[in-house]
């Protein structure tokens, strides 16, 4: 007798992304340079020490309230994939042992959210796991939490390429400071960063105010987002030549750059995809309103948050969009971690420009923050894990979906510097 098919049905069917099943990279570790001094995070100092796998800080004085979690690609004793953590926080930081490097757990990833992957609650109950497995940098959380409280803004640089879910990182409770379990993405202002290579800048240039009109490409199945942006000023095209010519000229000030596209993800640069392009075909543009405008950029793409590194065109580098795109001059980058259903990313993109609309002068991750804890408070307590089967031993279709929503919510990540702001110009346009 056969056993039975323990894998789920396809959750994620219907959602018209296409998808290239990918291992990750198990690659050398990159050399690194040293980090340049940035404005805006930081009081100015000379230049740190070169970092890589080493213990020198890229920066020592954050202004009050700024944390930097460094995540850097590294392996164990016996030569597997593996990461070290350093942070600072004022005089609170934390590092992670020397002879004892975390793995790179590839089965924490949220692009394992697929029609064809685990069912969501394995990979929610896993993330737990890695979580519980570094108490020192929970314990570390809890306390820069406890010191700063809503004015704490967290950057994960996070250079390994391992797709680690910082945002879902569950912190864990700490009844003498009144702290419940919780996720790291909807108690702190979170936002990301990666090298960007080519450029005299290792980490965010000074907070940006991307102002103007919508600059937008959309998929002809995508079509319907263009109505979000009604209230504003934009020219949205469903060419994607056109777009980029424009995308190349400045012009008009532009607030936000979007693209509502399909994406694919592979194990070389080759497979990324946004659209009807590779990674390669968008680093040739030139993309000079970018530079000009530092416009707010949000790739509501499947896989479009995914990189690689890059050995097999001959360099030790983590390349994806949301690298391509801050290279390029964007002032911000909204990505996603994986493939995500059309219905949730549209919901996500009308919920953010309404808010960007109503709160001008927020950060756009504090708006970022808003919508992953209101997913969090919808979910309940983060250890209520749905069961996969119920008594009779069916699928509980209802509570993966559940989870799936929340994995959704989590699964938009913000590259830039966590003061930025989006103001719209408020008027009327006409679709292209």
């Amino acid at each position: 007798m056969e056993a039975d098919d323990q894998r789920g049905p396809r959750w994620l069917s219907g959602t018209g992304a296409m998808v290239r099943r990918a291992s990750l990279p198990g690659l050398k570790e990159a050399a690194r340079r040293a980090p340049a001094s940035v404005r805006g995070l930081r009081q100015p100092h000379r230049a740190a020490a070169g970092v890589g796998g080493g213990v020198s800080h890229p920066y020592q004085r954050l202004q009050d309230g700024d944390a930097v979690l460094y995540v850097v690609r590294t392996h164990d004793s016996d030569g597997r994939d593996a990461y070290r953590v350093t942070g600072w926080c004022g005089d609170l930081g934390v590092r992670s042992a020397s002879r004892s490097p975390r793995l790179s757990a590839p089965g924490v990833g949220l692009g394992n959210v697929r029609g064809d992957g685990e069912y969501p609650a394995d990979i929610l109950r896993g993330i737990h796991l890695w979580s519980h497995n570094q108490p020192e940098l929970g314990q570390w959380f809890n306390r820069i939490r406890a010191r700063h409280g809503a004015a704490l803004r967290l950057l994960v640089w996070d250079d390994t390429g391992y797709e680690l879910p910082w945002e879902l990182f569950l912190l864990p409770a700490d009844p003498g400071r009144d702290q419940r379990e919780a996720w790291l993405g909807a108690q702190v202002v979170l936002s990301r960063w990666t090298t960007v290579h080519d450029t005299r800048y290792d980490l965010p240039r000074e907070r940006t105010d991307c102002r103007g009109r919508v600059l937008g490409y959309l998929h002809h199945e995508m079509a319907d987002d263009g109505r979000v942006f009604r209230p504003y000023a934009h020219q949205l095209h469903v060419r994607m030549t056109p777009f980029l010519q424009t995308l190349d000229t400045p012009g008009e000030p532009t607030g936000l750059v979007y693209m509502g596209c399909h994406g694919t993800y592979g194990d070389s640069v080759p497979r990324l995809t946004l659209g009807n392009r590779t990674w390669a075909e968008l680093e040739g543009q030139t993309m000079g309103a970018l530079g000009v405008d530092r416009s707010l950029v949000c790739l509501n793409a499947c896989h479009s948050g995914r990189a690689v590194l890059n050995s097999a065109q001959g360099e030790h580098a983590l390349r994806g969009f949301a690298e391509l795109f801050l290279r390029k001059g964007a002032g911000g980058c909204i990505v996603t971690a994986g493939q995500v259903g059309d219905k949730d990313a549209r919901a996500l993109v009308r919920g953010l420009v309404e808010e960007v609309a109503r709160h001008p002068h927020r950060p756009v991750t504090r708006t970022l923050l808003s919508y992953r804890a209101r997913a969090a408070e919808a979910f309940g307590p983060p250890s209520a894990i749905p069961p996969i089967r119920d008594d009779d031993g069916k699928v509980d279709e209802t509570g993966q979906k559940r989870i799936l929503r929340l994995l959704y919510a989590f699964m938009f990540h913000y590259y830039g510097h966590p003061l930025t702001t989006l103001r719209l110009t408020a008027r009327e346009g006409e679709a292209r």
